[in-house]
């Protein structure tokens, strides 16, 4: 970036050009110390792609057997959050970022405004733009401008044990209320289980609940960036779960530990409110239960007007850096477009993950071992709660902060010391200093 004047000065020209006006100052073209890593006279050019996503060795593997004009150079990184993230921030500081990273849907505005992802608005194609769901593509795209590639993008679902629900004869919810008088009903009929659990860990969980219930955390209207992380509809989802939890009728803990899994494991946990990709991730860590899961639509606030937020996904941005941004946007396209880099992905273990362009669907059902949940077209249930994503929805700019400052409430909250709202209290306080440490005109909304 150019500073904290420069960015200021642009941030308060209007509302919803905010993002895309940091970026044309920040981001445009190479810059200096940029690398060419062309091939000599008649060789390919080469670009170079970094991700932590699993199959993407078989994807560029794929790719660069499909053609010779471009060689894609692979590097296996960690997820962003054990350091990827940092990894890639770091290369961008010093001139040398790869053409193309993965960026989780969260962390998209972030890495736009700080001048790491480019603005792609110039390069996607209509094909492309056509092929794409618009609920993925929306969350990656800000007044018009696109700064990344949606690869998958993941509705929230239930995931239950169809054979407890069925033996305790508990109906599987379709509505919030319902799955109230479920938690209930579980309680009383297996004491030391509980329909599900609510994660101390789970900060992007508790945002795809108020992003159902219809909260808006941030908003760029007049001008200024407004956070509201606990505004009315949020509100309604937080006094719902600190009921359900000051009842006992949910566990209290970290789900991505060995006891969160070891919960599953044992029976104990009759469900999963979660993203669709996690149907496959049930699939590699709970084997022995095969044949006992099934899927369901996340429960309703009103059946009459259904809608979801997401939990997971993934998209690709090409950097400053790149200096074959053309033939980084080819990769990009053929990667989430093209049915064989989707197959090549697919080879390196199971996987549920839905698909940004729904065309893919038919291979990724045809490569879906339906029998771990009972014979069920659980992709025909993703296809359905995909077009029910909300789009009123839009990440801040320091997504990854703000929700380690909420886990660490909700973590406090596990251990009796906190709530789930007090928890989103906390990281509405701890974004707003990162707002103005970027130049930017912020406000806290009222309650």
């Amino acid at each position: 970036m150019h500073g904290r004047r420069t960015r200021t000065a642009l941030a308060v020209r209007t509302a919803l050009a905010v993002l895309p006006l940091l970026l044309t100052a920040a981001c445009s073209g190479g810059g200096p110390g940029v690398r060419d890593d062309g091939g000599g006279p008649g060789g390919p050019v080469h670009i170079t792609f970094w991700s932590s996503l699993r199959g993407s060795q078989e994807v560029v593997d794929a790719y660069n057997k499909s053609q010779q004009r471009v060689h894609v150079d692979f590097e296996q990184v960690p997820s962003g959050q054990q350091g990827g993230y940092a990894k890639l921030s770091n290369a961008a500081r010093a001139g040398n970022a790869p053409d193309v990273g993965t960026i989780e849907y969260p962390q998209v505005p972030g890495f736009a405004m700080d001048g790491v992802a480019r603005d792609l608005t110039p390069l996607i194609s209509d094909r492309l733009r056509g092929k794409l769901l618009p609920q993925a593509l929306a969350l990656t795209t800000f007044e018009g401008r696109v700064f990344s590639v949606p690869q998958d993008v993941e509705p929230m679902v239930f995931l239950y044990r169809r054979d407890l629900f069925a033996k305790h004869h508990i109906r599987v919810p379709r509505t919030w209320a319902e799955f109230e008088r479920a938690a209930r009903a579980v309680a009383r009929a297996a004491p030391g289980s509980r329909i599900a659990t609510f994660p101390t860990d789970g900060g992007h969980h508790l945002a795809g609940f108020a992003w159902q219930a219809g909260a808006r955390w941030f908003d760029t209207k007049g001008g200024t960036w407004t956070v509201s992380m606990t505004d009315r509809p949020t509100r309604k989802v937080t006094v719902y779960w600190q009921r359900l939890i000051d009842k006992g009728l949910v566990f209290l803990n970290p789900v991505d530990t060995q006891a969160g899994s070891a919960q599953v494991g044992r029976g104990a946990v009759f469900g999963k409110l979660t993203g669709a990709w996690d149907a496959g991730g049930m699939m590699a860590a709970q084997p022995g239960q095969k044949g006992k899961w099934g899927a369901a639509p996340l429960p309703q606030w009103d059946l009459s007007r259904p809608r979801v937020g997401t939990h997971g996904g993934s998209t690709f941005a090409i950097t400053k850096d790149s200096r074959h941004p053309k033939e980084a946007m080819d990769f990009i396209e053929w990667q989430v477009s093209s049915p064989q880099a989707w197959r090549a992905r697919l080879s390196s273990g199971t996987s549920s993950q839905y698909p940004a362009v729904s065309e893919l669907v038919p291979v990724a059902r045809e490569a879906m071992d339906t029998s771990y949940f009972g014979g069920q077209d659980i992709y025909a249930l993703f296809r359905r709660e995909a077009a029910h994503i909300s789009r009123r929805w839009t990440w801040g700019p320091r997504m990854t902060a703000t929700l380690k400052t909420v886990q660490d409430g909700l973590a406090r909250a596990g251990d009796g010391e906190g709530t789930v709202l007090g928890a989103l209290r906390e990281g509405q306080r701890s974004t707003m200093p990162d707002l103005t440490s970027l130049g930017l005109n912020a406000r806290e909304g009222s309650e």
